[in-house]
C-alpha cells in the first residue's frame, strides 16, 4: 500500500509517535503536514523529513484552539491542494486518583484529546467532502479506549470518547467515501510514557521497574513496549484501505496486552 499524491495532516508530530507517523506517510509518498504545539520542533522534523519543503510542512497548531485548527488546515490545502488524511494525534498525560485529581487538569487532558480530536476533525471534513475524493480519519486511541487503569480518569474517558467519535464520523463520511478508525496502542516508550513512570511508582509505592513490569507489561504476551513503528505501519494501512469495508472500528496493537 502507499500514500502516492495523498496529503496527510498529523497532530502532535513533532516527536513521538506522530513524528514517526508522519515519516512512514512520507516514505510512502504522501505530502505531510506536522502539526504540533512546538513549532520550531515542528519545522525541525519537517526539514528532517524533506528540506527542500516541498512534501513537508510544519504548522503551527494547538487542537483546543478553534482559530488555529481552522487556519492551520487552511494553510496545509493551499500548499498540497487539499486534505486526504488526518491523524489526530495530539495527547498528553496527568496521572492521579480520581479524588485528587484537578478539576483544572482534567478539563485540559478532555479539551486536548477530544476538542482537538472534534476540531481537527471538522476542519479536515469540510475538505475531504468537497473535494469529492474520499479520505481517511485516524484517531490516536489507546489500549485504554477499552480498558481502564488507575490513576487515569480523563485519559481513559477521553480515549473511549474517541472510539465512539470515529463511529459516528464513520457512518457521516461513508456517503463521501470518507473512513473513520481507531488505533489503540499499548504502552510506547516515548517521553509521554517515560514521564508516567516515576509519577506511577510515586503514587503506588512501588519501584520504576516494578511500574513496567507488573503495571505496564505484566499482560503483555512477551514482556515487550509496543513501538513507534509499530503503530505507524497500522496507520499506513489504515490511511491507504480503499474501501468503506474497513471503518468505524478500533484496531489494538499491543502485544497481546488487550485482545478483542
Amino acid at each position: 500500500m502507499n500514500l502516492n499524491d495523498k496529503v496527510a495532516v498529523v497532530t502532535g508530530a513533532a516527536s513521538g509517535i506522530g513524528k514517526q507517523i508522519a515519516r512512514t506517510y512520507f516514505d510512502n509518498g504522501a505530502k505531510v503536514a506536522i502539526a504540533d504545539l512546538d513549532l520550531a520542533a515542528a519545522q525541525a522534523a519537517a526539514r528532517e523529513l524533506d528540506p527542500s519543503g516541498e512534501r513537508a510542512l510544519a504548522v503551527a497548531m494547538d487542537v483546543t484552539s478553534e482559530e488555529q485548527v481552522e487556519a492551520g488546515i487552511a494553510a496545509v490545502a493551499a500548499k498540497f491542494g487539499g486534505i486526504d488524511v488526518l491523524v489526530s494525534n495530539a495527547g498528553i498525560q496527568i496521572v492521579n486518583p480520581v479524588e485528587s485529581f484537578d478539576f483544572g487538569a482534567w478539563k485540559k487532558m478532555l479539551a486536548i484529546h477530544l476538542d482537538g480530536a472534534f476540531l481537527t476533525t471538522r476542519a479536515c471534513l469540510k475538505l475531504m467532502y468537497a473535494q469529492g475524493r474520499g479520505g481517511s480519519v485516524i484517531y490516536m486511541g489507546s489500549v485504554h479506549s477499552k480498558e481502564a487503569s488507575k490513576l487515569k480518569a480523563p485519559y481513559v474517558t477521553a480515549k473511549h470518547g474517541l472510539v465512539g467519535l470515529a463511529k459516528t464520523v464513520a457512518k457521516e463520511g461513508a456517503a463521501h467515501g470518507v473512513r473513520a478508525n481507531v488505533i489503540c496502542p499499548g504502552f510506547v516508550r516515548t517521553p509521554l510514557v517515560e514521564k508516567q513512570i516515576p509519577e506511577q511508582a510515586r503514587e503506588l509505592g512501588i519501584s520504576e521497574d516494578e511500574v513496567v513490569k507488573n503495571v505496564m507489561l505484566k499482560d503483555t504476551v512477551d514482556g515487550e513496549f509496543t513501538t513507534v513503528d509499530d503503530v505507524a505501519q497500522t496507520a499506513l494501512f489504515l490511511a491507504a484501505f480503499p474501501t468503506n469495508a474497513l471503518t468505524g472500528q478500533s484496531i489494538v496493537v499491543s502485544h497481546g496486552w488487550f485482545m478483542q
